[in-house]
């Protein structure tokens, strides 16, 4: 066997030594699921001394749906005089504006806009600069396109009543699951995201992931980790590691539901897809090795949460491993498969 043909074999065995540690993984966590009752944290309180939250939306030439969002928090169940909304208009240039000062005139004291004319482009640069007029307690951001059910916002609080609790972490339920074949796989995907990954994890006390569509944040611990990064695409990505190393707790909340309508085509989900795992793998050059030498994080915690950090990483991995074996067998060098026959 030449050096080049056993570092190639080598390479092979790690990365197919990886994706059985993944496969280990979900299957750890589906039979958590099916196995365990489920840790819904706090979800039965329902009188309290409710602390103010403040609820930012985040849109971005959103005309078609930010109404749909703000009518369903002005109808929530959270007590109305420690619940100010924000809608964050970033740069919109189709009538976001016009429609958000609509219900500001109609609904006054309840709704105080942030309308972002200029600076940065991205989400992560709006909260940003947004985040400097909160006042409050807590904060929930959601997606303007997102529809939060009515018990939702007291759903995402309940937890901090834990001073441990940094962050949480809501359920997204698509609207459209039976459009067509794409979005039946991604109610498929979602459920298995959220009902099985995120509450295991949970249950397991490992690295629940903080969700910048429907999910909460004590404003003190944020402001603790110096606020919003605005230079990644994944900044609850980016915000769940930067909590979990100052030492903060995420928890996911499996009964705070909020809807969405996936993406029905295939070219707006390979998008998606793009940008989270460019955000995702941005995350993951920057906090790894600060994850694995910190010691407010303890092993199990390592372990997930660096997992998680690698979940983009497999594909291009696979690839690879696929194109080096195709190699060897045609070169007639394929010895790991003679090793195993």
């Amino acid at each position: 066997m030449t050096p080049l043909v056993a570092l190639l074999t080598t390479l092979v065995s790690v990365i197919l030594a990886a994706i059985v540690v993944y496969a280990a993984r979900h299957y750890v966590f589906a039979m958590v699921r099916v196995f365990t009752p489920s840790n819904d944290l706090y979800c039965d309180i329902e009188d309290a001394d409710w602390p103010t939250v403040t609820v930012q939306i985040a849109a971005h030439n959103e005309e078609d749906v930010i109404a749909h969002c703000i009518e369903a928090l002005l109808h929530s169940s959270y007590p109305r005089d420690r619940l100010v909304l924000m809608p964050v208009n970033d740069r919109s240039s189709d009538r976001t504006r016009e429609i958000i000062d609509d219900y500001v005139g109609r609904n006054p004291g309840r709704i105080t806009p942030f309308h972002r004319t200029a600076g940065k482009p991205g989400k992560a640069a709006a909260l940003k600069d947004a985040f400097e007029h909160v006042q409050t307690e807590l904060l929930v951001v959601f997606d303007a396109d997102y529809i939060p059910s009515r018990g939702l916002v007291k759903r995402l609080v309940a937890p901090f009543f834990d001073p441990e609790v940094g962050a949480v972490m809501g359920r997204v339920v698509p609207l459209n699951a039976g459009r067509n074949l794409l979005t039946r796989l991604l109610e498929i995907e979602r459920s298995g995201g959220y009902q099985v990954n995120q509450q295991a994890r949970q249950q397991l006390g490992l690295v629940p992931q903080y969700g910048g569509t429907t999910g909460g944040l004590r404003v003190s611990a944020l402001h603790g980790i110096g606020g919003w990064h605005d230079d990644t695409l994944a900044e609850d990505t980016d915000v769940t590691y930067r909590l979990l190393l100052a030492g903060w707790n995420t928890a996911y909340q499996n009964r705070a539901e909020c809807y969405e309508e996936v993406p029905e085509t295939w070219r707006s989900r390979i998008r998606q897809i793009k940008r989270w795992a460019k955000g995702h793998n941005q995350a993951l050059r920057r906090h790894l090795w600060a994850l694995l030498r910190s010691p407010q994080v303890n092993l199990r915690e390592k372990i997930d949460g660096t997992l998680l950090l690698g979940v983009y990483v497999m594909a291009p991995l696979l690839l690879v491993a696929w194109v080096i074996l195709v190699t060897l067998y045609y070169l007639g060098q394929l010895v790991f498969a003679d090793a195993v026959l």
